[in-house]
């Protein structure tokens, strides 16, 4: 029984502490607001000019003008505050985020993030991960161990544009957890019924096992 989309959020989610500013990708990473534990603060933070997103809306309350970076229509909170592009970069680049929680199409076992473009095919831009991944404190992956067509995600060296080098710290998947650190890739944690040997088998990168 692998995590599903909500374990893997869930996971994620432990890793924010009270007081923390974040920013949450496009895509599964949004959940993870869902499941930030009731007794921290935390301010979640958009890079089209938003501080202090609140919930996704209910029907009755959607506002158009009211979106995230990926196009949600979100919530605002009594202590929201909007401003341009370029202050919302300027927290970002000066390192004001703690944690940027994303997606990915590769990482690589030393840290390396491709997330933004497959060659050959038509994207809307690169946005804010180049940003992001060079200015937040603490960078973590949320994505599904291989590609739908079955090639590997988790690789010894990034094949696709990169969007940072050396820059993620942590890698949730459906079959486990991940921590890159200066003895490189360790797994830290297996979902249920996974075996070491499957996740060895759907994994090209080099990794050792912190597990018992």
């Amino acid at each position: 029984m692998v995590w599903n989309k909500e374990d893997m959020c869930r996971r994620a989610a432990r890793e924010l502490k009270d007081g923390f500013y974040v920013n949450l990708g496009i895509g599964i990473p949004t959940l993870v607001a869902n499941y930030i534990p009731t007794n921290i603060k935390i301010t979640l933070q958009s890079e089209n000019g938003m501080l202090g997103m609140g919930p996704f809306p209910l029907k009755s309350e959607i506002d158009a003008d009211l979106i995230n970076a990926g196009k949600q229509t979100i919530t605002q909170l009594p202590h929201s505050s909007y401003f341009d592009s370029a202050t919302s970069f300027g927290m970002i680049r000066g390192g004001h985020i703690d944690v940027a929680i994303l997606g990915a199409l590769q990482v690589s076992q030393e840290g390396d993030l491709a997330n933004w473009m497959v060659p050959g095919k038509m994207v809307k831009g690169m946005g804010g991960a180049m940003d992001l991944v060079a200015g937040v404190k603490k960078v973590i992956i949320i994505m599904e161990h291989n590609s739908k067509d079955g090639g590997v995600k988790l690789v010894k060296k990034c094949t696709l544009p990169l969007t940072g080098k050396r820059v993620v710290h942590q890698v949730i998947s459906e079959l486990g957890e991940f921590v890159i650190d200066k003895d490189g890739l360790k797994l830290i944690a297996m979902a249920p019924g996974v075996s070491l040997d499957e996740i060895k088998a759907k994994t090209e990168a080099e990794f050792i096992s912190a597990l018992n």
